[in-house]
């Protein structure tokens, strides 16, 4: 069973950034890295099953969607600081029609939200993370999509377009988990269910 995971990230910056602020002047940068490290790596390995996204949607040149695929990426590592190198090295691409590939298992594209969500539902399911949603524990996850937004939410605009294509709104309880935390416990239950 494969398994996807979209962050929307209202303020990371679609240019080249400082490495050394990530959480500032690059638009909270960390929380992508973090959520990309999340989706893709456990002890000692990479998630083969494991693709990640990241939908920048920051100054100036909004939007990007960066693309990691567990089952290809070579020369990345788990900690921030590498994972920013990667994604400023998307950044300065020259992106054309579609995806760019820019490192092996990673790639990036000028497409709208819209898009990406229609691409993946081809792919499997989508699931809406939000705290109001229905308990995760019960839903039956048939190769997951799940779409998460950054520390500030999701705009209303993009609210409408992630409902208008999703299967399900899931939560993980009431507690406000970062959208890396998210993964970390989904990547938990769907270990879990695969050992049943």
């Amino acid at each position: 069973m494969s398994r996807t995971f979209v962050i929307i990230a209202s303020k990371a910056v679609t240019t080249p950034f400082n490495l050394n602020d990530l959480a500032g002047s690059a638009g909270r940068m960390d929380l992508v890295c973090r959520f990309i490290s999340q989706s893709l790596f456990i002890s000692h390995g990479v998630r083969r099953d494991s693709t990640a996204y990241a939908v920048l949607k920051g100054p100036p040149e909004p939007v990007k969607i960066l693309r990691f695929e567990g089952g290809e990426v070579r020369y990345l590592a788990p900690d921030e600081r590498n994972i920013a190198g990667m994604i400023n090295k998307a950044l300065k691409a020259e992106v054309k029609c579609g995806w760019t590939r820019v490192s092996p298992g990673v790639y990036v594209s000028r497409m709208e939200l819209a898009d990406l969500l229609e691409e993946l539902s081809e792919r499997g399911r989508i699931y809406y993370l939000r705290e109001d949603g229905v308990d995760v524990d019960g839903v039956e996850l048939i190769n997951p999509v799940f779409v998460a937004g950054d520390h500030t939410g999701v705009s209303p605009e993009d609210e409408e377009i992630i409902l208008e294509r999703c299967s399900e709104i899931v939560s993980l309880g009431k507690v406000p988990y970062q959208a890396d935390q998210c993964v970390t416990i989904l990547n938990y239950l769907l270990d879990r269910r695969a050992e049943r």
